[in-house]
């Protein structure tokens, strides 16, 4: 059971924030002629440590769904309990937040004001994502204990405070 939940994590990583990280950004820069190795900068280190802890964030997300929730980042497979533990106690959506880090990396090591219009436009279409859908979704999974989770904690920013609210199973 668990290979198979790793397998799943694995699967959707590779295919979904893969897809946004990796092949699109590439293909853009292809697209622009704009490929090619950064030389070391302020600017550069400064970007490496902001993908280095957007990957670290998106894998204790993605790590946390899998071993406290039973189940993945796939809206089609989501964590069958409500985590809020870890990250999740200061903000409500830092799997996103690890992949757009990710993004502003990409941007800022290969100097590409594309990436960074590309990286605006994942940021919509997350908050969309999040308000159309997610959301409202688990306001009818969790109830109450969601209310308070969202009362207490920012959509896109970190709480000064960890939220202390027990996690309940659906």
């Amino acid at each position: 059971m668990r290979i198979r939940l790793a397998l799943k994590v694995i699967l959707f990583t590779v295919l979904v924030p893969g897809t946004v990280v990796v092949c699109v950004p590439y293909l853009l820069l292809r697209q622009s002629g704009a490929l090619g190795w950064p030389a070391v900068s302020a600017r550069t280190v400064f970007g490496s440590f902001l993908g280095l802890c957007g990957a670290g964030l998106y894998a204790h997300c993605v790590w946390a769904f899998a071993v406290r929730g039973q189940g993945t980042p796939a809206p089609f497979d989501p964590p069958k309990v409500l985590v809020v533990e870890g990250v999740y106690k200061r903000t409500r959506n830092p799997m996103y937040l690890g992949v757009l880090c990710i993004l502003l990396c990409e941007a800022m090591l290969l100097g590409s004001t594309l990436i960074l219009i590309y990286a605006g436009i994942v940021f919509v279409s997350f908050h969309l994502f999040v308000l159309l859908y997610e959301e409202p979704h688990l306001r009818r999974q969790y109830g109450k204990v969601y209310m308070d989770y969202c009362r207490a904690v920012p959509r896109w920013w970190f709480a000064r405070r960890p939220f202390n609210g027990e996690n309940r199973a659906a």
